[in-house]
């Protein structure tokens, strides 16, 4: 549940801050047969950031969230703090800091409290984040980190290379390519690989994405999510 990199940039101004809205419906199609759904909404007010979503898979497990997300910008450093809440009892925290300018280093935390939910992010909790990034190419972000599970000793880890670009003001590509190791829910270990891109067209975006093992489960998922800016 960690916040990646770069939802960590924080704006600061003198006029009115909107309120700004952001939801987002996601299809997970599954190998195993037990295919998802999730709806989020995410509400946007200046360095605060709330959230509630639904998901709920064929399996019959379903679970409701709401979450809280606090940016702070200090010049070079720049942190997120985020704490979230599930039913069934889940419980999570997180931060995540970007420290230098244009070129950035890329450190963070998080914690749960090991009560069943399904993790979005499909990074290993109860992780530790570290990399670096730049925003130095014109138009264009790049950022290369590691999550690495540092409790349950399960020897989980995901490595993500990111690339952001903007071909005009109103659009935007992401691309983004991950490799994943680690003791799967069957006690095996394994490695798999996750790619998905991400296009933004004004107030609209779409996106799809294809990954083995994820949440290390023995389920390779095809994601599809769209949504909208409002």
């Amino acid at each position: 549940m960690a916040a990646k990199p770069a939802e960590l940039t924080a704006t600061t101004s003198d006029a009115p801050v909107p309120v700004e809205y952001k939801f987002t419906a996601s299809s997970y199609q599954s190998s195993v047969g037990n295919d998802a759904t999730d709806f989020n909404l995410r509400i946007n007010q200046g360095q605060h950031t709330g959230w509630v979503g639904r998901y709920a898979d064929a399996n019959g497990f379903t679970q409701e969230r709401i979450g809280y997300d606090n940016r702070q910008d200090f010049g070079l450093v720049r942190l997120v703090s985020t704490i979230e809440f599930g039913s069934g009892g889940y419980k999570g925290v997180a931060m995540a800091t970007e420290i230098g300018s244009d070129t950035y280093a890329i450190a963070g935390m998080d914690r749960t409290n090991l009560r069943s939910f399904y993790n979005l992010g499909f990074d290993p909790s109860d992780a530790v984040v570290f990399g670096a990034g730049t925003r130095a190419l014109a138009g264009s972000e790049l950022s290369l980190f590691q999550v690495r599970e540092n409790r349950l000793n399960t020897q989980r880890r995901a490595i993500h290379l990111v690339w952001r670009y903007k071909p005009a003001q109103t659009q935007r590509l992401t691309l983004e390519a991950s490799h994943k190791s680690g003791i799967d829910d069957d006690a095996r270990f394994v490695k798999g690989y996750a790619l998905s891109a991400t296009y933004d067209y004004g107030q609209y975006f779409a996106r799809l994405a294809r990954d083995q093992y994820a949440n290390f489960s023995a389920s390779h998922l095809t994601r599809v999510a769209v949504g909208m800016h409002f």
